[in-house]
């Protein structure tokens, strides 16, 4: 055993915290020990080749939809493709875009960055300095980790800058301010305060002004938070004559204290901590995520509200109300041109679109989306133009990119169809929880199939709603081959606004297990599948979601499919990032709070005379969000109970799994392979 995980306390009762150690040589030769009986059953059919050919051929293929965003002339894409794995960053006009085959300039090969610097390199994004879009702060992850490195790349030359603004491989943030100057949060050390820079969720706890050519620890510190916050950000608001320094401290994953940063002090812009607001130009916006009382007036959770910023400042609190929840309808989104306001709303779970104009607030008519799809605003450019690039998509229709600039939406271009969707239905139903509550659920499968294996997929955590979008792996390597996959927008989502979440955070907890239960309950009752039949599928919180079936009601299911989750909710907040995620389960260190917690967390609940449905539990050693050793000690104590599971750790992938288009179809494969072997062993 390492020094590493020796250093881990013992005083738990857990006799496989040695498999913490993410890197010690015990624990790898166990992930190894286990990969190989995993690999050698699950991919020896021609299934699974075909399954893993044809999720490959999707990810690969070249008529899929370069997205892109606009960065002054140019729009910019990053593209992974079978002769580029590790992906191209590269660039084109609108004119050479709207054509069938654009031209590309490309920028930055990161397949031959990773040759040429022998590092395992994957793409984690780039910050361009506006106006002049010259030079970019490029995040690099090794194997996928949220943990990058950044350097400072000159776009004209294609060179780097090689006394540029650079920093060593962490869970920073960089945020241009000029040429000259930056934002930046990294681990700086010890601070004068006696605190090291990071806080326990291992996210920058400072933030400091960073000048071209000077040492990093001569950076002048803006801004401190506290240890026990989650992070600090400071960035600089550019909008031409409204140009603005920011810092947000967040308190915890759904509260956070806004100031702008005036002469140099932090002046607090005093909102709700739990409302999401935001500054542009001369208004302030606020999307309530509780009620909220100003002006004599009470408003609901995910009310939306327009004030002008600097009467706000002065004390002034009149607001334009922008958008009004109801039982059906909540706020997804908004977004700004340079005329008008677009907020997108779901309504049962279905997208619709409203469009203002800026200060008078009137509703502009807006013609020309689709209807019945999801539709979502990838891209607009608010300090040039009424630009938007928008996205369209259902479970059967791939997506559509279309194109507008203050007039009615054009399509530009349009994904292949990867399964025969004129033979697939999707259909809505509503299962009745525990409570009583009704839940929403997507049932999509071929007209001709009534009954058979299924597939339950959930997530329901983090006010992350689960919406219809196409299904191009599921449709092809499930949904075609005769199993019918259904979505729960079960409560934790964001589905009917912030309530449909807060009421299921910490005590509220049992509330998500219970509503997923209830859809597999109603799968079975409509004749749809049978137990034996059923299977679930879940990644991150959806893989705690795959811990819970299986300890709590496993005679719902036929199998199950656990994807980097967390286990151990005794020791959640003490891996890498899990300290940030109290305010959504809970302190276990709290008698009262482990009290609601303990039975739902899947490692303590794990009995050996209990039936268990066979389950594959998967995760990454470069998972730095979620620590692997969840998914590790989940295995070991099944086998040890004497249950059947199969595991299978990727070496790279980060909390996403894969680090490139053949390790995701590889996973993918696996979990359908797996699925069908245990729900449908005839076929």
């Amino acid at each position: 055993m390492t020094e590493q995980a020796d250093a881990i306390s013992t005083s738990i009762d857990d006799p496989y915290l040695w498999l913490e150690d993410v890197t010690g040589d015990e624990a790898l030769t166990w992930v190894r020990s286990h990969n190989e009986p995993t690999v050698e059953t699950l991919s020896s059919s021609n299934r699974f080749r075909d399954m893993e050919a044809s999720a490959l051929a999707i990810l690969d293929t070249d008529d899929r939809i370069p997205f892109v965003r606009r960065r002054g002339e140019f729009l910019y894409n990053f593209w992974r493709d079978a002769a580029n794995p590790r992906g191209l960053w590269r660039r084109t006009t609108l004119e050479s875009y709207v054509t069938d085959a654009p031209e590309w300039e490309i920028i930055l090969d990161i397949d031959e960055l990773a040759r040429t610097e022998d590092e395992n390199w994957v793409w984690s994004g780039a910050t361009v300095l506006r106006p002049e879009y010259e030079r970019a702060l490029v995040s690099l992850s090794r194997g996928g980790a949220d943990a990058s490195v950044i350097r400072e790349f000159d776009i004209p030359s294609r060179q780097w800058i090689t006394d540029g603004f650079t920093l060593p491989e962490n869970k920073s943030n960089v945020r241009w301010i000029d040429r000259d100057t930056v934002y930046v949060g990294t681990d700086f050390g010890e601070q004068p305060d006696g605190v090291g820079s990071l806080t326990d969720s291992g996210y920058p706890r400072v933030a400091k002004r960073w000048s071209r050519g000077a040492p990093l620890e001569d950076a002048i510190t803006v801004f401190a938070g506290e240890k026990s916050d989650v992070s600090v950000h400071a960035t600089y608001d550019d909008t031409p004559g409204f140009e603005r320094h920011f810092v947000s401290r967040s308190t915890d994953f759904f509260n956070s204290l806004l100031f702008e940063l005036r002469d140099g002090e932090p002046e607090l812009v005093d909102v709700p901590t739990d409302a999401h607001a935001g500054v542009r130009m001369n208004w302030l916006l606020v999307m309530t995520r509780s009620e909220w009382e100003v002006a004599g007036t009470t408003h609901a959770p995910g009310t939306l509200l327009a004030f002008d910023y600097d009467d706000y400042r002065a004390g002034g609190r009149e607001a334009a109300v922008l958008f009004i929840p109801d039982a059906h309808t909540s706020l997804v989104d908004y977004a700004y041109t340079r005329s008008h306001l677009i907020i997108v709303t779901l309504h049962d779970v279905h997208t619709r679109v409203e469009v203002r104009e800026l200060g008078s607030w009137e509703v502009v008519d807006f013609p020309g989306l689709p209807d019945l799809a999801t539709v979502s605003v990838l891209d607009t450019d608010p300090d040039e133009s009424d630009e938007v690039f928008w996205m369209a998509a259902s479970f059967t229709d791939p997506p559509s990119l279309l194109h507008s600039d203050g007039t009615s939406p054009r399509v530009i271009k349009r994904s292949p169809t990867f399964f025969d969707s004129e033979s697939v239905i999707a259909e809505q139903y509503f299962a009745t929880s525990e409570d009583g509550t009704q839940i929403p659920y997507f049932v999509i499968r071929r007209r001709d199939v009534t009954t058979g294996p299924t597939l339950l997929y959930g997530y329901g955590g983090f006010e992350n709603s689960l919406t219809p979008n196409y299904l191009s792996i599921s449709g092809k390597n499930w949904i075609e081959r005769g199993g019918t996959y259904v979505i729960a927008n079960i409560r934790g989502g964001g589905e009917y606004g912030p309530s449909w979440h807060t009421q299921a955070q910490k005590a509220g907890r049992h509330l998500v297990y219970e509503d997923f239960a209830a859809v597999a309950g109603a799968l079975v009752d409509s004749g749809l599948t049978t137990p034996e039949q059923l299977g679930a599928q879940g990644g991150s919180n959806g893989g705690l979601l795959m811990g819970v079936m299986l300890t709590r009601y496993p005679e719902l299911f036929g199998a199950l499919v656990c994807q980097v989750p967390l286990i151990d909710m005794k020791r959640y907040h003490l891996l890498l990032a899990g300290a940030s995620w109290v305010a959504e389960y809970g302190d276990p260190d709290d008698p009262e709070q482990w009290e609601f917690m303990q039975p739902f967390s899947p490692y303590q609940n794990i009995d050996a005379d209990a039936s268990y449905p066979p389950i594959l539990v998967t995760t990454s050693t470069r998972d730095d969000r979620v620590h692997p050793g969840h998914a590790r000690k989940l295995v070991a104590r099944l086998e040890e109970t004497g249950h059947e599971v199969m595991y299978y750790e990727n070496i790279e992938g980060g909390h996403g799994g894969a680090a490139d288009n053949k390790q995701a179809a590889f996973k993918t494969a696996l979990a359908f392979e797996f699925l069908w072997r245990k729900l449908a062993p005839e076929s």
